[in-house]
């Protein structure tokens, strides 16, 4: 009997040096995309999955993400005092309620295998959620949600993946599902960046994991690898010795807003997804781009 999906692990302690200067002072996770963080738009798709509880690893000069998903009684005070009841409303509708928040402390650059291994004491004996906070999904359906779908059918490790072109899969983890063309679908093989020519297909690994707790052990335990760092894919490459892991296929667009064309590519994005925006918004981009 497979444990329900409570609990989840946001890596949030990386410094951001793609998006100097503007992440010498603001976390790279609060950067917005349209009017909301990137951080609030994947705490968003863990929540409409059922996740309870949110667990953030942070580190240094992190301080400002605690604050944005805690009360702010003065702001509260002064929307309540001037009537825009819209705006309190949204406030505390994207504020998790008391104890649903955890956050732990990542001291070194360590790597993300780290980063999930600093959360055990959190997360507990049970199996996990695990979002990278810089890949966006935006499509019909969260793409968690039918991660903890798929896991409330069959249990064992999953992966978010989806398909990326041929030539780009030496930039990504890819994974191998020998052929199969299912939205679930056995996990054969994983390789972090193949060389060129050489990876087994071009469904990338895109930042959504659900992982049972034995990996806390593996990690523990792991020597650094790439980059001097504890990579979490050697661990799962460990654990899938005695472990089944099952990729599921993401129908709709990822974003890597780790990237300044990933980031303004998902601003864009959601900008035409939003109703209240997208008129407008369609109007001014094609005079930018002269259409």
């Amino acid at each position: 009997m497979s444990h329900r999906i409570r609990k989840a692990v946001f890596p949030v302690a990386g410094l951001g040096t793609r998006f100097l200067p503007a992440t010498k002072a603001i976390p790279k996770e609060m950067l917005t995309v349209v009017d909301r963080p990137v951080i609030q738009h994947v705490v968003d798709e863990a929540r409409a999955a059922g996740i309870e509880h949110f667990v953030f690893v942070t580190g240094r000069n992190k301080q400002v993400i605690e604050d944005h998903f805690d009360r702010q009684y003065e702001l509260e005070a002064t929307l309540r005092q001037r009537g825009k009841t819209a705006e309190l409303a949204k406030l505390e509708q994207d504020t998790p309620k008391a104890g649903a928040t955890s956050f732990t402390r990542q001291q070194e650059p360590l790597g993300l295998g780290h980063a999930v291994w600093c959360a055990r004491d959190v997360i507990g004996n049970e199996p996990f959620a695990l979002l990278l906070p810089d890949m966006l999904h935006l499509g019909p359906k969260p793409c968690l949600a039918e991660m903890i779908e798929a896991h409330d059918r069959q249990g064992g490790n999953l992966i978010g993946v989806y398909p990326v072109a041929d030539d780009e899969t030496h930039q990504y983890g890819i994974v191998n599902v020998g052929g199969s063309r299912e939205k679930v679908a056995r996990i054969e093989a994983m390789v972090e960046k193949p060389p060129r020519g050489t990876a087994p297909s071009n469904l990338a690994i895109s930042g959504r994991y659900i992982l049972q707790p034995e990996i806390f052990d593996l990690l523990e335990k792991q020597e650094r690898g790439a980059g001097g760092e504890i990579q979490l894919t050697d661990s799962m490459l460990k654990l899938a010795q005695s472990q089944v892991f099952h990729a599921v296929r993401f129908d709709g667009q990822v974003y890597d807003t780790g990237s300044k064309l990933g980031f303004l590519a998902a601003n864009v994005a959601y900008a035409m997804a939003r109703e209240d925006i997208a008129p407008e918004f369609r109007k001014q981009a094609a005079a930018i781009l002269g259409l």
